[in-house]
């Protein structure tokens, strides 16, 4: 291993809020001189940042630090895991530290302790747009931390806090830098976006000298102004988020929303603690296609909540039948240790979950089918993430990197990632697009 500049391996895993995270953190360390290792052998110790969501992302993550020590020795862990008591210590008694999320000083601090590091003002420089794990073409923009909900089948305000709205300035700030490195997608994410600025009650920030409301129709309208794409996630459907569907058809903004539903049963939703109900949400859903026609929206769902009769997963089904949602995750439910949904009566038991679960794919595929074979013939515009030879492969503005579907573009012959270019559709599937350049077939 070189001695002359002291570097640190990173591993990263969990979802976009925890590489969030990550990249807060390798600025820090390149901001401060250290160099990033790609391999095991040449850090001088390792930083693994966990994710502790549920049982197999505990599992991977304490596989990720017991292979981590066992090729390096030195490990600092951190992230959501870390927060779940001594899990990691029992596990793995000799890593350096352990830290919860989003605690880039008591990352840094172990570092220090660890492997020391003079500043260096000739060396000890990062790029305004800080070190990213995504391509350069796309990022993903933190706006807060934490949640006020207590939904009873999460963990995530235990480890990670109530809500904590990011200075709306700095928020700003930290988009212009990235739109200036060449970015020409942000992702706006949060564990509650649409929460943005409840916390100091919608207080006014200032972007380049002008006032900004903390609050979620002001930001995405002045990171509109910023000309690149603009991606909402994690949208609790509140009342005011009917403000930004304009925004939508004036394109300020993608007209893509990531609203995490859940359910559409009126009981289990109770059980869940999750706010509205299925009739408001289709409603609403109505309305936001009344204004913004070319609106795609997204949702996660979960099947086998414990007490969950066959009657509220058909009232699921129905839902999804009415909805013709554009994008969709679910998932069987999974026990969370630590969750106040572990305690609920009646489990569904595993075989019934795995069955709901295939039957709501089912219904679901044939409405993602259709939606796309409606694309045949239409010009759109294609967001180029990867180019192999005259191929390329991209998105529309429907779809958003690595939960989305793709499109398949063929003539790319000049392309680049992070290029913009309009192009035929031509074919589809029950989850992707085929196309070509215009007027080709």
């Amino acid at each position: 291993m070189s001695q002359s500049v002291p570097k640190v391996g990173f591993v990263s895993l969990g979802c976009p809020k925890a590489s969030s995270d990550s990249e807060r953190i390798l600025t820090q360390l390149r901001a401060e001189g250290y160099g990033i290792s790609s391999s095991y052998n040449d850090a001088d110790l390792v930083v693994v940042n966990t994710c502790g969501f549920i049982d197999s992302a505990v599992e991977e993550s304490l596989d990720a630090i017991g292979e981590a020590l066992a090729e390096n020795g030195k490990v600092i862990v951190t992230g959501c895991l870390g927060a779940k008591g001594d899990v990691v210590r029992q596990a793995h008694p000799n890593v350096l530290a352990v830290t919860g999320p989003h605690a880039l000083e008591e990352v840094m601090s172990a570092v220090h302790a660890n492997l020391h590091k003079p500043h260096d003002p000739y060396t000890d420089l990062v790029p305004p747009q800080g070190i990213r794990l995504t391509p350069k073409h796309y990022a993903y923009l933190k706006i807060s931390e934490g949640c006020n909900h207590r939904c009873s089948f999460c963990i995530i305000p235990s480890m990670r806090g109530d809500l904590v709205s990011r200075p709306i300035g700095d928020v700003m700030q930290e988009a212009e830098n990235l739109v200036n490195a060449g970015v020409s997608e942000l992702l706006v994410i949060s564990q509650d976006t649409s929460a943005y600025g409840v916390d100091v009650k919608y207080r006014t920030g200032f972007w380049n000298g002008r006032p900004v409301k903390t609050r979620m129709t002001e930001l995405v309208r002045a990171l509109g102004e910023l000309g690149v794409w603009v991606r909402l996630h994690y949208v609790y459907p509140y009342p005011h988020v009917d403000e930004v569907i304009p925004l939508m058809a004036e394109g300020l903004l993608l007209p893509y929303l990531d609203v995490p539903f859940q359910h559409a049963s009126p009981r289990i939703l109770k059980a869940m603690k999750r706010p509205a109900s299925s009739e408001n949400n289709l409603a609403r859903i109505k309305a936001w296609r009344e204004v913004c026609p070319d609106i795609a929206i997204r949702s996660t769902f979960i099947v086998g909540f414990p007490g969950e009769t066959e009657e509220d997963f058909q009232m699921l089904l129905d839902f999804l039948s009415e909805a013709e949602l554009d994008r969709l995750g679910c998932f069987a439910y999974s026990a969370v240790d630590g969750a106040s949904a572990n305690a609920l009566p009646n489990a569904v038991p595993e075989t019934l979950k795995q069955e709901r679960l295939a039957r709501f794919m089912e219904v679901q595929e044939a409405i993602s089918a259709a939606k796309l074979q409606a694309k045949i013939g239409r010009l759109e515009m294609v967001l180029v993430d990867e180019v192999n030879g005259d191929e390329a492969i991209g998105r529309t503005s429907a779809d958003a990197p690595e939960i989305d579907g793709v499109v398949y573009l063929a003539g790319a012959d000049g392309l680049i990632p992070g290029d913009l270019v309009e192009a035929q559709i031509v074919d589809s599937d029950g989850h992707d697009l085929w196309a070509t350049p215009p007027g080709r077939d």
